[in-house]
């Protein structure tokens, strides 16, 4: 009988946590397609209307002063202490840390740095861009307004657009954009939406910015996160270049032992052969004829036969006397031999 294991939902949360054993073969990156391509047209058309409409102070601009005028934070003082602590969510340095956390997990649980590297470029892109039209427009924010009704442009201010706005946008944006299943696509989608339409609305409510610079936070936030799949190409490339620098660092530390490289053996033929050995032996014997003659003490030298003579070997003992004065008298247990008789 098959039994299957019932895994409750905190048990899937925890195997989620585990690292997967590889990088998974398809991750879905977003195209840029026709709509998109469409929806980021019309965005931009919109951005730069609600430049117009405040550059030519139009009704956009008396709708500020109105709504800056009803002073929200004193209509309802009581969740003043909550937003507070609410606009933080649009605050760049406490958002991206945040987020970061959660795309360096999705980055090392994945095998890959495509998280990071996507964060980092639309982070990049919303300080150049935003950063660049609030310091071009010069825009003077509520509290440091000095003529009722004008728009307060070139006026050396950085308010438009709202930098906490578009921040939210783009920071919690980006976890739509890097979901891996549709279904995480939509319900994140609605979360960043709903956080950065409550962090614009808060900068409202504290008067630090005009409802108009509200508005093109959210398109300017909205432009970036549409042109981030023109970006991924670069992406990619940079993960590449990471990945190789990486591993040339790691080989770098790794000492590999020398592979022995064989060494060609040659034959000759077998007369060469015999002709350098002849050549060898006459070289030897050439040798062996120029060689020194021995070292030989000086003083006259005898020949064998005018020396001592030696006695057997094995015995160092001199000759007998006797032997040497008679000759003809035989040592001692020697058999005599019978001479013969001369008669005189």
């Amino acid at each position: 009988m098959r039994t299957e294991q019932n895994l409750t939902r905190l048990d899937r949360v925890f195997a989620r946590l585990d690292r997967e054993p590889e990088r998974p073969a398809h991750i879905d990156v977003p195209k840029m397609s026709r709509h998109r391509v469409a929806l980021f047209a019309a965005t931009l058309a919109f951005y730069l209307a609600i430049v117009w409409l405040v550059v030519i102070t139009s009704w956009l601009v008396r709708l500020d002063w109105q709504v800056m005028f009803f002073r929200p934070y004193q209509q309802w003082p009581e969740i003043h202490a909550f937003l507070d602590y609410y606009v933080v969510l649009g605050q760049r340095g406490p958002t991206a840390v945040m987020v970061a956390a959660w795309l360096g997990w999705r980055s090392w649980r994945q095998h890959t740095l495509r998280p990071m590297l996507t964060l980092g470029a639309s982070l990049l892109l919303l300080n150049i861009t935003v950063g660049a039209a609030k310091i071009g427009m010069g825009r003077l924010g509520p509290h440091y307004a000095t003529t009722i009704g004008s728009n307060e442009m070139g006026l050396g201010g950085d308010i438009f657009p709202s930098g906490h706005t578009a921040n939210a946008v783009v920071t919690w944006g980006i976890l739509a954009y890097l979901a891996s299943t549709p279904r995480a696509r939509r319900w994140l989608s609605a979360l960043s939406a709903v956080v950065s339409l409550g962090v614009g609305l808060t900068t409202v409510y504290l008067g630090t910015h005009w409802l108009s610079d509200v508005v093109l936070g959210w398109a300017a936030g909205l432009l970036i996160l549409l042109a981030l799949p023109w970006c991924e190409p670069l992406i990619a490339g940079a993960e590449a270049w990471i990945l190789d620098l990486r591993d040339r660092w790691r080989d770098r530390g790794t000492v590999t032992a020398p592979v022995p490289v064989p060494v060609p053996v040659s034959f000759k033929p077998r007369g060469a052969v015999q002709d350098e050995a002849a050549a060898a032996r006459d070289t030897v014997t050439a040798a062996r004829a120029a060689r020194p003659p021995v070292y030989l003490a000086p003083g006259p030298h005898t020949t064998r036969s005018e020396r001592t003579p030696v006695t057997p070997a094995g015995s160092r003992r001199p000759p007998h006397p006797d032997r040497l004065t008679h000759p003809d008298r035989l040592p001692r247990g020697t058999a005599s031999t019978a001479r013969p008789l001369t008669g005189g």
